[in-house]
């Protein structure tokens, strides 16, 4: 049986408090969230150094039994310092989180495969994964440059490659490639649908991934497949961002609706 997880995306304007009770009443089993920005200025769900925010999510974690699978997110940079992230991993560890979403943004390859195994070492004693996300307007665009950085790393016990539908459809990626990948690296996978095709511009795919997604169905990306060609009980991240039509039904409505068509969808595969 599948698990599912509720990422901060698809309902970005709920509190961690909130979304924890949100995805007990809705049926997901755990919750993403997001205690860093992803770019400068970007939203996200303040948490840290909050200590009576981090008292509450506790106590909904304990009133809910839903727990927190991934923290967002570490961006590994030319200038990366593990260190600075510490207050994120403490806080992921005191939520019995299980990964953190690390993205790849330094072009020196060989020093961003150092970097990466740093914060595998740093991890380690906090119980969590380091979940690479290959994007294709990154520095880690696909899957096999995701397990190429991973082996140049040394291939760290904590290491893990995280599958997005929508950077499968959009990078170069093949379901070949994702077959090839070691079971053991994918801890979880992001599930969403989207147009077809790869003649998009990096600004349309930044736009599309983070504010206009659709329901796995409803485009042409094929999820299913793309989950056809990992392991079957690999948990899902329900990761599908659409702005205008989560404004229109509420956030606790459209990530309703999201984890609705992810399982039908994911029932067919299996």
């Amino acid at each position: 049986m599948r698990s599912y997880s509720l990422a901060y995306l698809t309902a970005a304007n709920l509190t961690p408090p909130q979304m924890l009770a949100a995805a007990a009443q809705l049926g997901y089993g755990h919750v993403g969230l997001r205690l860093r920005p992803n770019a400068p200025g970007a939203p996200y769900q303040p948490l840290l150094g909050d200590a009576a925010i981090l008292r509450e999510t506790l106590a909904a974690q304990r009133d809910t039994g839903v727990g927190v699978f991934d923290i967002e997110i570490v961006r590994i940079d030319a200038a990366f310092d593990p260190q600075a992230y510490l207050p994120m991993f403490e806080a992921a560890a005191a939520l019995r989180a299980r990964a953190v979403l690390v993205a790849g943004d330094d072009t020196d390859l060989a020093r961003l495969a150092d970097n990466y195994a740093r914060l595998c070492a740093l991890l380690q004693p906090y119980g969590l994964t380091a979940d690479l996300e290959f994007m294709p307007w990154t520095a880690v665009p696909d899957a096999q440059a995701a397990l190429r950085t991973v082996r140049a790393a040394g291939s760290p016990a904590n290491a893990g490659i995280l599958v997005d539908a929508l950077h499968v459809a959009r990078s170069h990626t093949t379901l070949d490639d994702l077959r090839a990948l070691p079971p053991g690296l994918l801890h979880y996978a992001q599930i969403c649908d989207a147009p077809a095709g790869k003649n998009f511009t990096v600004e349309q795919m930044i736009h599309t991934a983070r504010c206009e997604r659709l329901l796995p169905g409803e485009g042409g990306i094929d999820p299913a497949a793309i989950f056809a060609a990992l392991p079957a009980d690999v948990p899902v991240s329900v990761e599908v961002p659409h702005q205008v039509r989560a404004a229109q039904v509420g956030d606790v409505e459209w990530a309703r609706q999201a984890l609705a068509a992810s399982r039908r969808l994911l029932e067919a595969v299996n």
